[in-house]
């Protein structure tokens, strides 16, 4: 997760983060990407059931609820062993999350843990009534994924009408007083959305928005020929920083994020090496922070059958299930040879990973999305978009 305009227009400093001891429990959350501890995020998908049948779905979701998913009790337990092993944030997934009845319970169960509760949803079910429940049960954001305007997303999402329920959402969650933020998956299909992405920000008075790489899984691996090339990212990256300096200059600052391509962070730091020398010099200290793509480290995933895996989109490989061992105890098993690499990737990345300059920042970016393309899980990742020449080392001076 890059923060670009954290980074790019000047709004935290390395300072912001060290104030606070770079401990996960004691971060705020805009600040939590630059831990030290890397107490782990956790996405509990916990239900495949979805009223909608997206055509990049990471989780294959289906019309009807999957057996052997988790029962409140078993979350309640989830929760309980998360909070105590320091995990400051649950993310509540699906599927569709809303769909669970127990949502709420769960919810308000790790908000007095001390847990942060989010959701990630299509935002169609947040009626007035849920938007008012979720907000008296402490949730403190609620992640709407987009696709674009209304053709568009209905398009991506499969069923009509799918846009206007989902804006209708947006307002119930913003009328209670919940935070909202979009999502949006960028491929060949949508890119071209991108700026209206940013009038219904600025239209909508939406405070933040994260902008999805694709990520082959699921059924989203099934566009994996309509990735984005390395040259359209290049410009994709160049509108989301000149759209997002464009809103802060004019006094309408927004909280604008792009995840799961930590080639992302370099590229913003060589553009303000050329920009801002100054700015430049603080951002690579915060890109140092961060440490780039956390999979199996500062983010995990439980399914809702309760099988743990490195993030939610690397479901082909399991680490162990939370109804046999607490997720805890599996997440500190280094016993387990992919889990102990995870923890570090560097020492295994191959190619130009290896050479790269931008390891310590990059962390090797996404192995999900090399595996996929190469099968080979420490290749290069294909969605790397840096040349040659900006990954090569700077010899001494």
């Amino acid at each position: 997760m890059i923060g670009i305009s954290k980074l790019y227009c000047n709004t935290v400093e390395p300072s912001d983060a060290l104030r606070y001891g770079r401990q996960s429990g004691k971060l705020p959350s805009h600040l939590l990407q630059f831990s030290e501890d890397k107490k782990p995020v956790v996405v509990w998908n916990m239900t495949r059931q979805c009223n909608l049948k997206c055509v990049h779905c990471y989780a294959h979701a289906r019309k009807t609820a999957q057996d052997g998913e988790m029962n409140t009790s078993e979350g309640r337990a989830l929760i309980e062993d998360l909070a105590a092993f320091g995990s400051p944030v649950i993310l509540f997934s699906g599927g569709e999350p809303v769909m669970r009845p127990d949502l709420p319970e769960l919810a308000e169960y790790a908000v007095s843990k001390g847990m942060r509760a989010v959701i990630s949803t299509n935002g169609t079910l947040i009626t007035p009534d849920m938007a008012k429940i979720l907000k008296q049960v402490g949730l403190s954001y609620v992640g709407i994924s987009l696709d674009g305007t209304r053709e568009v997303h209905d398009r991506f999402r499969g069923v009509a009408g799918a846009y206007d329920l989902a804006m209708e959402g947006i307002e119930n969650a913003r009328a209670a007083g919940i935070k909202v933020g979009l999502r949006f998956t960028v491929n060949k299909r949508n890119t071209g959305e991108v700026p209206a992405i940013f009038d219904l920000l600025e239209e909508n008075d939406i405070p933040r928005v994260c902008f999805y790489h694709l990520v082959y899984a699921g059924r989203g691996t099934e566009l994996m020929k309509e990735d984005l090339s390395h040259a359209e990212t290049r410009d994709l990256l160049d509108l989301i920083m000149d759209r997002t300096r464009d809103l802060h200059d004019r006094g309408k600052p927004k909280e604008v994020l792009t995840v799961d391509n930590h080639a992302d962070g370099p590229y913003v730091y060589l553009r303000l090496l050329r920009e801002d020398p100054g700015r430049a010099a603080d951002v690579l200290k915060l890109l140092e922070m961060n440490e780039g793509n956390s999979s199996g480290r500062g983010i995990g995933c439980v399914s809702w059958d309760g099988v743990v895996h490195a993030d939610q989109f690397w479901r082909h490989h399991s680490f162990g299930n939370v109804r046999d061992r607490p997720f805890s105890e599996i997440w500190s098993d280094l016993s387990e040879p992919l889990m102990a690499r995870l923890k570090d990737k560097k020492p295994y990345v191959t190619g130009r990973c290896a050479e790269c300059r931008w390891l310590s920042v990059c962390g090797g970016n996404f192995r999900v999305r090399a595996e996929a393309a190469t099968g080979d899980l420490w290749s290069p990742d294909p969605a790397c978009y840096l040349t040659d020449k900006e990954i090569t080392p700077v010899p001494a001076a």
